[in-house]
């Protein structure tokens, strides 16, 4: 790695034997309850997502020999500066998020990447929102995670809209393994630990909730000291404390092996962890054939068969149960999560050696995983058109994203059911695309104060979030939906409504772009002009857009719809996803 850039101002707080590189160029800990803390981690969270961005080229890397290749990040030629805000003594307190975000300001970061959220906020109460705000004015990317509390619609964190949230999904690699049953059938899984030694005989097989006691069923800590689980596959079911610990006491208990039952919300998600016994992870699906076996048998048999490594998978990518999922509660009229990104079972640089390997790597999932992937791709765009606003680099981002899957059908959810709008937001990303989209819809700063007076925030609010001062009465307030956003989000009752874009032109000087409709459910919509003509780059052209309200009875008992306006030049295609509520 070369030095870090002559703009870079941030330094290392490590002591001793500890330093900075020119790959970490930064370390900081912000925690005033914990400042006799150096700044490592507890957990290598941070570590891990900060490999998921950055990480340099390394040959030989996976977890138990699984996994196995050369790993790296999205930006693996990227510096990285890390700022702890976070312990297991007082979690991540606001205080420290907000210093920490205007220090690596002040610093010279070009991305921030923050993998953590405060849950659904006013702008004004968020400090992720605040120092993003602050960020952006800065030229500053912020990409943030949009939570771990789907598949529940309206659980999102970071919902501003100078923010990337960005939702989780799967990637095309299976670390697999089968459950297989006494009675023949087997059912797919995943598991990391797969030792070569493992019997394929079948051992008894019991599962200890059936007795109804809710402790044992989850496997917790010492439940299991009244059944007989010695040499025996125990049946855990998912939740309540991590996976790992179940496997622990399962192991402490004498259990030959673990099968991890999934309730029916997760579907056919199976991220999965290190265990420390011979496990494997099942969805619902095969979580409740499972059960049903054991019921209908008195002597009830499985064991596990390891799979390793599988590539390709053709419902790759599809959104992991735990991403969360719009609408924004905060505003509605934008639509949020913006993009989806790989964030199951993901393998990255750990802190410790989970195999006795170095270097040492784990596998690890959550939004906390997808957030990093777009931020070092935020990075590389950057890097390559360092003139694009954080704004217009977002646009790229999510004009150019994926809506169908490997298999070339729409991208489904853990259900195997199309995934609609408020889960995979635009799509999933599609880095190469993203680097040439054509046309951006493009945001400056000062364009929020106006949409911000629309959120009915009062001045002082605005003034919080913008650090300076604001009068409302002075500005031409906008509807949420009228934000130069690359998507729409709709809120329609029995009225039109009528919205305006502006493109800028990043591709080829001469260009003419085409509109194509795809009309949501229960409306009308009307683009004019419906064809547009660049003549130089740069070159900016405004739409309009008409969302006509139909009849009620159009919309059937459908409490949203869906779309795209996209439009379409002989070398790109840059597409505008519609959400529409209906009142």
């Amino acid at each position: 790695m070369p030095p870090p850039p002559t703009k870079w101002k941030g330094h290392c707080e490590f002591t001793g034997q500890r330093t900075c590189n020119n790959k970490l160029v930064g370390a900081r800990n912000l925690l005033k309850e914990a400042l006799e803390e150096p700044p490592f981690e507890n957990f290598f969270h941070g570590t891990h997502t900060a490999a998921e961005a950055a990480g340099a080229f390394v040959e030989d890397a996976g977890v138990f020999g699984n996994a196995k290749g050369t790993a790296a990040g999205m930006a693996p030629g990227a510096h990285v500066a890390m700022y702890k805000v976070c312990n297991d003594k007082v979690g991540c307190t606001e205080s420290a998020i907000l210093a920490a975000m205007d220090i690596a300001i002040e610093d010279g970061v070009d991305v921030l990447s923050l993998s953590l959220g405060l849950g659904s906020l006013p702008f004004f109460d968020d400090p992720i929102a605040i120092g993003a705000f602050s960020a952006i004015q800065s030229g500053i990317f912020v990409s943030c995670s949009a939570a771990n509390s789907g598949p529940e619609y309206g659980t999102l964190s970071n919902e501003a809209p100078w923010i990337l949230t960005v939702g989780a999904s799967t990637i095309d690699r299976k670390i697999a393994a089968l459950a297989k049953l006494g009675n023949g059938a087997k059912y797919q899984g995943e598991t990391l630990f797969q030792p070569s030694n493992f019997s394929s005989e079948l051992l008894p097989l019991v599962y200890p909730g059936l007795n109804g006691n809710n402790e044992s069923a989850f496997c917790t800590p010492g439940s299991l000291d009244n059944f007989d689980v010695k040499g025996k596959v125990v049946v855990c079911d998912l939740g309540k404390i991590s996976s790992v610990l179940k496997g622990q006491e399962v192991l402490r208990a004498g259990g030959a092996a673990v099968i991890l039952t999934s309730p029916e919300i997760v579907g056919y998600s199976t991220p999965t962890s290190a265990y420390p016994l011979p496990a494997v992870q099942v969805g619902f699906g095969a979580s409740f054939a499972i059960k049903s076996y054991i019921n209908s048998s008195s002597t009830a048999q499985a064991t596990i068969l390891f799979e390793g490594t599988i590539i390709g998978d053709s419902l790759a990518p599809e959104v992991v149960f735990f991403s969360s999922r719009g609408p924004s509660q905060e505003s509605p009229g934008i639509l949020k999560p913006d993009i989806i990104g790989p964030g199951v079972n993901i393998l990255a640089a750990w802190g410790v050696s989970v195999d006795n390997k170095v270097p040492s790597y784990n596998v690890v999932s959550g939004t906390s995983m997808s957030c990093p992937h777009l931020s070092g791709i935020a990075a590389l765009l950057k890097s390559a058109h360092p003139d694009w606003s954080p704004a217009a680099i977002k646009s790229a981002i999510m004009t150019t994203a994926d809506t169908k899957n490997l298999g070339g059908l729409p991208i489904v959810d853990q259900r195997h059911l199309k995934a609609d709008i408020f889960a995979t937001g635009a799509g999933h990303v599609n880095p190469n695309r993203a680097n040439d989209p054509g046309l951006v819809y493009d945001i400056h700063p000062d364009d929020y104060i106006p949409y911000l007076c629309g959120l009915s925030y009062t001045d002082r609010e605005i003034g919080i979030l913008v650090q300076r001062k604001v009068v409302c009465a002075n500005v031409k307030v906008i509807a949420e939906a009228q934000l130069n956003y690359p998507s729409f989000s709709i809120i329609l009752g029995s009225t039109s409504q009528y919205y305006t874009r502006t493109l800028t032109n990043v591709g080829p000087a001469n260009s003419t772009y085409s509109v194509d409709i795809d009309v949501p459910f229960g409306l009308g919509v009307s683009v004019n002009p419906s064809q547009i003509t660049f003549s130089e780059w740069n070159q900016k052209v405004t739409y309009s857009v008409e969302f006509i309200s139909q009849v009620r009875e159009n919309r059937g008992n459908h409490s949203f719809a869906q779309g795209a306006l996209t439009w379409i030049s002989q070398k790109h295609t840059v597409r505008t996803p519609i959400s529409v509520i209906f009142k």
